[in-house]
């Protein structure tokens, strides 16, 4: 989630003082964390309130903002906006809502793999009690996978309204990705330029064969698509400008001042003034800073909201997110942390990885990127599949864990399974539509993550 700080509101007048901005985040090695973020799909799993399978709204008996409410009574502090409470904080965690109602927990950065582990368990159990009383339960899916997106009720986040009137001005599916997707993402840290230019780098040339070994969103509309990712497909089609690969970190140059160079001609969503949303149509964050909108200036706090609404594969903040996955079985988002600690946090985990797919032109990698969502690991990459890359992969992962975090390597055995068998979640979803011929009420309890069906 992003909470602006407004406080944060020094002047920016120019190109090298945002470049500073990713500079100044900087760590040493010693001081590497790592954080997950994932979002779960809810349903109701009973029909006292709605049909079983449908999404709960934000207000009722068993809405999100029920979910929330009591959240707090255990002793999570809300965040509030316009007399709704949009999210949770306790210690260093936070639960968010996405568009359409997905429940978001992002943990906080953390030393040891099995912090998290820990950290994820206690809330499931948390949320199992809450959604039992409800009647909710929570899925295995990266995109929901009963009904149509007219079906799935709005939540009030301010900044919703904005971009939901955006969205359908830059691509065909910005709204399903608002409403319907679900992700599971970490987060890392860099040390300075080099070291960040080379981990962009690295995400960049491996995106697809992690959207791939992660693929689990093949139902689309209550019936199978015949697509490994139709989230990954959602992203495709969203919003160009701000979406997908960037080619710059395959070039030399400072990676922060390409980042910000590109940041700077993204058209900019909204400035946060006084607690409320401001829209800036057509008005790029370049244009803003030279020219300033309506009175205002650009500051700090803005630049930090606008990198927000950037949503490319690997995304820099001050720190890198990887957003190239899609959520699913507990095991799986447990492992995504490992499994990027092994890839960019081991010096030669990550320089073999970048050699996996040296040999692509950026229209090559386009390419993968376009055709991994429908056809996954079967993708074909010149003689080899992306099956085969992903082996790979998987295996310099495990390499690479071996060396900086050895007691983390367990937590790989799901990723390995996929890598070696072929067998995505994304196959075993279509197989339990199947044997339940699509009926929620059968579908949901072999869907729900363990202890939250409801």
């Amino acid at each position: 989630m992003h909470l602006v700080d407004e406080a944060d509101a020094v002047p920016l007048t120019s190109v090298d003082e945002l470049v500073a901005y990713f500079r100044d985040a900087g760590k040493p090695a010693s001081e590497w964390r790592i954080g997950t973020e994932h979002e779960l799909v809810g349903v109701r799993a009973r029909a006292d309130h709605g049909p079983v399978g449908s999404a709960p709204a934000y207000d009722g008996p068993d809405g999100i903002g029920e979910v929330l409410t009591r959240f707090a009574r255990l002793g999570w502090e809300p965040i509030t906006e316009a007399g709704h409470t949009i999210a949770l904080s306790c210690t260093t965690s936070q639960i968010t809502i996405e568009p359409g109602g997905q429940l978001e927990l992002a943990g906080p950065p953390v030393d040891a793999d099995a912090a998290f582990v820990e950290l994820f368990a206690g809330y499931r159990k948390k949320l199992a009690t809450i959604s039992a009383d409800l009647g909710l339960a929570w899925l295995s899916a990266a995109l929901r996978p009963f009904g149509v997106r007219a079906d799935i009720p709005w939540m009030p986040k301010l900044r919703y309204d904005v971009m939901r009137a955006y969205m359908p001005k830059v691509g065909a599916l910005g709204l399903d990705m608002m409403q319907r997707t679900a992700t599971v993402q970490v987060n890392l840290d860099y040390s300075d330029e080099a070291d960040a230019h080379d981990k962009l780098r690295c995400l960049m040339s491996v995106t697809s064969l992690l959207t791939a070994l992660y693929a689990n969103s093949p139902v689309v509309d209550g019936r199978p698509s015949g697509w490994q990712s139709w989230r990954a497909r959602i992203w495709r089609d969203t919003d160009r400008d701000r979406c997908g690969l960037l080619a710059f970190p395959f070039e030399p140059g400072d990676v922060f001042r390409g980042y910000a160079e590109w940041a700077l001609d993204v058209p900019m969503y909204f400035l946060y003034r006084d607690g409320a949303y401001r829209v800036v149509e057509g008005l790029t964050f370049r244009r803003f800073m030279a020219e300033g909108w309506q009175g205002e200036r650009a500051t700090r706090a803005d630049w930090a909201l606008h990198l927000s609404t950037l949503f490319p594969e690997a995304r820099l903040k001050k720190y890198i997110e990887v957003r190239g996955c899609d959520c699913g079985s507990i095991e799986m988002i447990d492992a995504l942390a490992p499994l990027c600690r092994g890839l960019l946090y081991d010096a030669e985990a990550r320089a073999a990885a970048i050699a996996l797919t040296a040999r692509l032109s950026f229209a090559d990698r386009q390419r993968l990127a376009d055709e991994v969502p429908r056809t996954g690991l079967a993708t074909r990459v010149g003689d080899h599949t992306v099956g085969d890359l992903a082996r790979e992969l998987v295996a310099i992962a495990r390499a690479g864990l071996a060396r900086v975090a050895p007691a983390s390597v367990p937590l790989l055995a799901p990723v390995e399974r996929i890598a070696q068998t072929g067998r995505t979640q994304a196959d075993d979803m279509v197989a339990i539509w199947q044997a339940e011929a699509g009926d929620p009420a059968r579908v949901i309890p072999r869907l729900a993550l363990p202890g939250l069906g409801g």
